[in-house]
């Protein structure tokens, strides 16, 4: 799985930068001098941990939002080894992981030009080659074909894995029974007869909620029915990446359900959703998870905390922002409520409370208290910290070309239980999540 995201391929110092939310990012957390690199070190135990129980641990480079992209072939080449050396099986003192050897790349690319990518991927697994262990590179293509920002590099150099996203598109899972939208097919055709790896994996990616993406979701028992049917005719069918993994595990374990679908297990619905609306709590996970509320239209703000640009906010968050109380339909950072982006619902003036217009304080230092995904720290899925997703737009009509894109991340070829224990694992020392995406195989348990 996919540790998400590497968002600036360029930050200060020339290096880049990487945020993952509430767990670490340049903010909260300390950076190397000179650089907005944040150390992250704390994770390298947990990442260690995930490796030794037989988990592949990549670094997702982009996201929806991300400033990424290269402005020649030159340029690219010379990046691959900044990402060895910080990630990799290379040396710098400025590696945020610490010694935590990562094992691969995912290249979440959802905007700007191509220009470089083939030649920084091609630099980037000669030293792959040359390393003491194997390394992977994956990518998260849009699901209409080919995909406008990787597909031309999609085309030109070995994947191991895509995992298309199969939602907020036409082409998504909830137009499964359209063969004219639905193309997985077409995917297929290209993993046996255009990647330059002929063993290139093809994973469906599909939402772990209602809220987790504009559109795409289906039930636990449609999905299973999706995965049964797509892994007895497609032999490049390589398992099932979830969008993400903290609301898959909202969702009444929604990921238990998939890999029983992959495993040839009983698949049970979800008892719950991420759109539960009986019951009232807040949840403070860390100092970029927003305050949570499930209970909606009430017009109560007692508890709940004024809006934030620089927080991330998924779907059933909820804030007050001038005069009224505010529900997130979806994931969404920066977008003031009752603005363009139209991801906030107006639940109402308040009923109690403060309420302000501008951003608040910046938050205290972090103090996430989370489970690992593969491991498991606390039964209670408010426990664990949410990790940053990409922009969830609502659903697009067939476009010529794959629009402007949905979020995504990944992981390679191994099948990580969200927030149980795997049998073979133990769990980390310090608790933190690492990602937000959970992936699943029909080869390994």
């Amino acid at each position: 799985f996919p540790i998400a995201f590497l968002d600036e391929f360029y930050a200060t110092g020339g290096l880049p930068s990487i945020n993952l939310a509430n767990t670490c990012n340049d903010v909260d957390n300390t950076v190397f001098t000179g650089t907005d690199l944040p150390d992250c070190s704390f994770l390298a135990s947990d990442i260690e941990t995930c490796q030794a129980a037989g988990k592949i641990v990549t670094i997702s480079l982009g996201g929806a939002t991300g400033g990424v992209g290269f402005a020649n072939d030159t340029e690219a080449a010379a990046y691959a080894e900044v990402i060895w050396d910080l990630f990799l099986g290379g040396s710098s003192t400025t590696r945020p992981f610490g010694s935590a050897v990562l094992d691969g790349i995912d290249m979440d690319i959802e905007g700007g030009s191509q220009t470089g990518y083939a030649s920084f991927l091609t630099a980037l697994r000669a030293l792959m080659d040359g390393g003491s262990k194997q390394y992977y590179i994956t990518a998260a293509p849009q699901c209409p074909f080919p995909d406008a920002y990787i597909g031309t590099t999609l085309d030109e150099v070995g994947f191991d894995a895509v995992y298309v996203q199969f939602y907020n598109n036409y082409c998504g899972l909830t137009d499964y029974s359209n063969s004219n939208d639905w193309d997985f097919s077409t995917w297929d055709n290209w993993a046996k007869t255009v990647s330059p790896n002929p063993n290139v994996k093809v994973y469906i990616g599909a939402p772990a909620s209602t809220s987790a993406a504009g559109s795409g979701y289906v039930s636990a028992s449609t999905i299973a029915t999706i995965i049964e049917q797509t892994m007895a005719d497609y032999s490049s069918f390589g398992g099932v990446m979830l969008w993400d993994a903290s609301q898959a595990y909202a969702n009444g374990r929604y990921d238990l359900a998939v890999k029983a679908a992959l495993t040839g297990g009983t698949v049970v619905a979800p008892t719950t959703t991420s759109q539960t609306t009986t019951t009232t709590t807040t949840t403070s996970t860390s100092t970029t998870a927003a305050t949570t509320t499930t209970a909606v239209g009430t017009g109560s703000c007692s508890a709940v905390a004024p809006w934030q640009s620089t927080v991330a906010y998924v779907g059933g968050d909820q804030v007050t922002y001038d005069g009224d109380l505010w529900t997130a339909k979806w994931w969404t950072e920066s977008d003031t409520p009752g603005g363009a982006a139209g991801v906030w619902t107006d639940d109402g003036a308040c009923t109690s409370a403060a309420t302000a217009k501008a951003p608040g304080a910046t938050a205290p230092a972090a103090q996430v208290t989370g489970a690992s995904p593969g491991v498991a720290a606390s039964d209670s899925p408010a426990a664990s910290a949410q990790p940053k997703a990409t922009a969830s737009p609502a659903s697009t009509p067939k476009p010529a070309t794959s629009p402007q894109a949905s979020p995504a991340p990944l992981i390679n070829g191994t099948a990580p239980l969200n927030n149980t224990v795997p049998s073979n694992a133990t769990v980390p020392s310090n608790g933190t999540a690492l990602t937000n995406s959970t992936a699943y195989t029909n080869s390994t348990a």
